[in-house]
């Protein structure tokens, strides 16, 4: 885990259980009412989304301790020269 996102913690989605990962996602997914274009998507097919942005490593898991809340971020890329 990583010091990241605002004085959140990133957690890598490997490190989570995965009915603990699903359980997170969904509770982004429903929190979130993002329009996804022409048609409503399932739940299924928004959690699927959303795990592959997170195994191609475009989002992160924030854990905020001082909240004690977890989002979903797009994830931090560095810039290095």
């Amino acid at each position: 885990m990583s010091e990241d996102h605002d004085a959140g913690v990133t957690v890598p989605h490997t490190a989570l259980a995965p009915a603990t990962l699903r359980a997170v996602i969904e509770s982004f997914v429903l929190r979130e009412g993002t329009d996804y274009g022409e048609r409503e998507l399932t739940l299924e097919e928004k959690v699927a989304r959303v795990v592959a942005l997170l195994e191609r490593g475009e989002a992160s898991i924030v854990f905020h301790p001082d909240s004690a809340t977890v989002d979903i971020l797009p994830a931090r890329r560095s810039h290095a020269p």
